[in-house]
Formats: structure tokens, C-alpha cells, sequence
């Protein structure tokens, strides 16, 4: 299955094709590098260089941004875009990244609609956990759906990026837990802690390295980091965990299969639910143009307790 997407009012993905994306953000368009994008554009070479930032690969490590080659103005180093009623910071970076991975949010929506589930049977804010929380645009989203969110990552950056997210959203300064750490020796110390999460999400990149050089690869680490989770999640009432990943060897099929065999499904007992497809952007091209593909954008599996 292919998730439906969320749609973001500051969000088009104007074109895609020959290994690039043109998407636009906010107030300007860019032009990156996508290799899933393996067909043939649908825009001409001349809407394509009229992007105000083109990424130009230097090395396997990143690049830089440069204007398009009919660019009519400078964008700036930043810029931020809203979605339900969250302000984001977009920033391009040398790793063609910008801070902002609009086909999460279908996962976004997943998640206010879980805690909504889950506040609906207690008082209290469930407790939601993101791992590998990068900028934090699921934490500020989650925040404003009424969950505490405690945000783990490993990047200093990027926490200073999640926290700049928090507060262009007005989020209260004490609102999120904030974390700096490697995601799976967080979630052995959470356990000795003896804490308990309603919610978890992961977005695991394929390898990394923690904090203090601890080393990740998916597809050796993510079953032991699964069953640590497990262990994390509230066995009480309403629950879920979301799994989601990009330019990883594997498929949604094993995806359903882990999560099916660390947390249960309907076959077992009754009120546990696991689905899993891809995360694609639908192609928005402007006005006049020719219909474009949906762009695939990482494989996702979603289990939770009704």
C-alpha cells in the first residue's frame, strides 16, 4: 500500500524525473537530487533552471546550493513554512537535506490521531517518544496534538534545529523533553528507569554513529532496538509505534512481519493493528501542466492498540 499523503499548503512537488526533484517550499523552489525519480521529467528545461536553489553535488559527502540558472532572485539561508498550525524552519544544507521531509506527514496526521485516541481514556498528556527526531517537525506536531514528547537524536545541530522548530511554533520552553543521545542505549537506560511511552515513533537513517561514536546500521540493530521499545510501551489503553525509513534494503513486507512479531496483530489479539506500505509524494505541477508520478519517499509500518 502507498500511505496517503497529508497535504501541506506551504508544500508542492512541482516535477520530478532524470534523478531529480523540483519541489517548491514555501515561497521558493528547489531543485535536488532524488534517485528513486527514474523517468523522464514532465516540465520543460526551462522550469527546471527557473528554480531559486539548485543543489550541485561535489563529493559523496554533499555539496552546495546555487542559484538556478534562470533564477530571478536570492533566496535566503532560511526560511519557514506552516502546517496545522506549526511554523517550521527550512533550511538547505550541504547534505541537500532542508530540515523538513514533507512525506512524513502522513505519519503526522497518524500520530494526532492516536493521541486524540489515547486522551480520549485518560487525563493525562500521553507520553510520546521520538527517536532519531532529527529537526523535529513530529515533535512539534505532536506537542500541539496534546502529547509530552521526549526528542532524541544524537546531532547537536539538529536538536538546535528541533528547538528552533518548538520555538517559532510558540511552543512553551518546557513543553518537550530534549535529549542528545545514541537512540538505543536511551531506550536501555529508559527501561532501567523503568518509564513507560503510549507512543514511539522511529526514523532510523540506514548507518549512523551516536554521540560517542556508537555505531547503527538498520537492518543489524533495528530488531534489538524494536524489542526495547516493546518493553517502553504503555500496556495500558490505547498504544502505537510507527517505523519509517529511507534508502533502506528491506520491504513492507518485513516491516509488517518485525512489527507483527514484536508487538502482535489482529490474528493474535483482538485490537492490535499492523500496516505497511511506502511513503510517496504526490506530484502537484502547475497549473497546465501534464499530470506527474507520485514520488516514493521511504517505506513505513505502523502498529497500534485500539
Amino acid at each position: 500500500m502507498i500511505f496517503p499523503y497529508d497535504p501541506i499548503d506551504d508544500y508542492a512537488l512541482l516535477d520530478c524525473g532524470d534523478g531529480e526533484k523540483l519541489e517548491r517550499f514555501g515561497d521558493y523552489v528547489l531543485r535536488r537530487p532524488d534517485p528513486q525519480a527514474m523517468w523522464r521529467p514532465g516540465l520543460d528545461a526551462a522550469a527546471w533552471d527557473r528554480a531559486d536553489l539548485t543543489f550541485v553535488r561535489e563529493s559523496d559527502r554533499g555539496g552546495r546550493w546555487q542559484p538556478g540558472a534562470r533564477a530571478a532572485r536570492t533566496a535566503p539561508e532560511s526560511w519557514t513554512i506552516g502546517h496545522r498550525g506549526a511554523t517550521l524552519v527550512v533550511r538547505p544544507t550541504p547534505f541537500k537535506h532542508v530540515g523538513l521531509f514533507p512525506e512524513q506527514s502522513t505519519n503526522w496526521a497518524f500520530t494526532a490521531e492516536q493521541i486524540a485516541a489515547r486522551r480520549a481514556t485518560s487525563d493525562e498528556r500521553p507520553a510520546l517518544l521520538n527517536l532519531f527526531a532529527y529537526t523535529g517537525a513530529a515533535t512539534v506536531l505532536a506537542t500541539r496534538a496534546g502529547a509530552f514528547v521526549t526528542h532524541v537524536d544524537a546531532s547537536r545541530p539538529a536538536l538546535r534545529w528541533a528547538k528552533d522548530n518548538a520555538r517559532a511554533s510558540d511552543l512553551a520552553a518546557d513543553a518537550v523533553r530534549w535529549i542528545e543521545d545514541d537512540a538505543a542505549g536511551f531506550v536501555r537506560r529508559e527501561l532501567r528507569r523503568g518509564r513507560r511511552y503510549a507512543g514511539i515513533l522511529l526514523d532510523p537513517p540506514p548507518y549512523g554513529r551516536g554521540p560517542r561514536s556508537e555505531k547503527w546500521v538498520f537492518e543489524e540493530h533495528i530488531v534489538d532496538l524494536l524489542d526495547g521499545c516493546r518493553q517502553l510501551l504503555d500496556d495500558q489503553g490505547p498504544a502505537f509505534v510507527v517505523l519509517s525509513c529511507y534508502a533502506v534494503g528491506s520491504s513492507p513486507l518485513a516491516f509488517a512481519n518485525v512489527l507483527t512479531d514484536r508487538f502482535g496483530s489482529d490474528s493474535a489479539d483482538a485490537g492490535r493493528h499492523v500496516q505497511a506500505g511506502e511513503l510517496a509524494l504526490p506530484g502537484s505541477p502547475p497549473e497546465g501542466a501534464g499530470p506527474a508520478p507520485a514520488l516514493p519517499a521511504g517505506l513505513c509500518g505502523r502498529w497500534w492498540r485500539s
